[in-house]
C-alpha cells in the first residue's frame, strides 16, 4: 500500500478535523516549502522521522542494459532520505 498525497489530505481531515480544501491546502503548502528548499540546497530535518538533503553526483560512465552500448551520465542533484533513529526502531519493532 502506498501514502498518497490524497489519503494525506483525507488523514488530515479525519484527525484535525479540517475541511477538505484547507487539508488539501496544508499539504500542497507543505510540500511546496520542502521543494523550494531542496531546490535551494537546503537540508530539512524532521525531528523523529529523518533527513532530506540534496546531493551531487558526478559525471560517470554508464551502460545501456538493452542494447550493452557504453555511454557517459551527465553530472546531476539526486534527493537522499536518511531515517532518523526513532523511525528506524518503530519500523524494526523497537
Amino acid at each position: 500500500m502506498t501514502l498518497t498525497k490524497e489519503k494525506l489530505i483525507t488523514s488530515i481531515y479525519d484527525q484535525v478535523g479540517l475541511s477538505k480544501s484547507q487539508s488539501q491546502s496544508v499539504i500542497e503548502k507543505l510540500l511546496e516549502i520542502i521543494k523550494l528548499s531542496l531546490e535551494k540546497g537546503e537540508d530539512i530535518l524532521i525531528s523523529g522521522f529523518g533527513k532530506f538533503a540534496v546531493k551531487s553526483k558526478s559525471e560517470r560512465r554508464g551502460r545501456n542494459p538493452q542494447t550493452t552500448e557504453e555511454l557517459q551520465l551527465r553530472a546531476r542533484r539526486v534527493v537522499v532520505f536518511k531515517a532518523s533513529g526513532v523511525l528506524r526502531d518503530k519500523i524494526n519493532g523497537g
